[in-house]
């Protein structure tokens, strides 16, 4: 083969691979167009009824069962708007990273009462830190939490070993679907509360922090970088 033949096979396949690459992109955006539709059909709709209500009746049950329909789905946009916007920038690498001794414990305290965890069981050793920006590190944990507490489901986080560098939690609670970290696409199950990113930005933050998400069949598995000895801990 020549080398001339050897360039036009070169080309040829990178062209194929980014038609490929284009196609997923679509498929993905389509996804998240849709999942953006539905919420927002509903608070325009709601909002829509409350402007032809009297003032009477927008401050009686009726008004209040449409505001609560309005204020849902908006926030349900807004969660989809914030993984959406965050995976996008990580892939970028359009976030700065202060990265810092965080308190595993603490991180994830604070997180399961963002996200209204039913039932949270922590066995995690008390002084275990990650080096992390804890920013970023919330974002990995809401949506694990987010996701293994879907239906109201109890969630379990183990501390499951380390190695001299790295920490392995175990996340138990609603089990993982079998494309749970895959890129949603078009036909990938929607998700009324607005959570449908929610683990896949987990896994893009995971991974920009020099961690790793992974899942069995029923569990999820975090690794995380372990801060180093006496590091200073970060304020909550």
């Amino acid at each position: 083969m020549s080398d001339h033949e050897a360039l036009e096979r070169a080309v040829a396949a990178s062209a194929v691979d980014l038609r490929e690459v284009a196609a997923q992109r679509g498929s993905f955006l389509g996804f998240v167009a849709h999942e953006m539709r539905n919420p927002l059909s509903t608070a325009l709709w709601s909002a829509e009824l409350l402007a032809r209500l009297s003032s009477e009746d927008r401050g009686g049950a009726r008004g209040e069962k449409l505001t609560g329909m309005c204020l849902r789905a908006l926030q349900r946009l807004r969660s989809l708007v914030e993984d959406h916007f965050l995976a996008e920038r990580l892939d970028v690498g359009g976030i700065p990273f202060r990265l810092e001794a965080v308190l595993v414990r603490e991180a994830v305290a604070a997180v399961a009462t963002k996200v209204g965890v039913a039932e949270l069981a922590l066995e995690i050793e008390e002084g275990l830190a990650v080096r992390a920006d804890r920013g970023i590190l919330e974002r990995v944990l809401d949506g694990l939490l987010a996701t293994a507490g879907r239906g109201g489901s109890p969630v379990q986080l183990l501390g499951a070993g380390r190695t001299r560098d790295t920490a392995l939690l175990r996340v138990r609670g609603a089990p993982p679907a079998p494309d749970a970290l895959e890129l949603p696409q078009k036909g990938t199950a929607s998700d009324p509360t607005g959570r449908a990113l929610a683990l896949y930005t987990a896994l893009r933050a995971a991974q920009a922090l020099g961690g790793s998400l992974s899942t069995t069949q029923e569990e999820y598995l975090l690794v995380l970088p372990l801060a180093s000895a006496g590091s200073p801990v970060a304020a909550t």
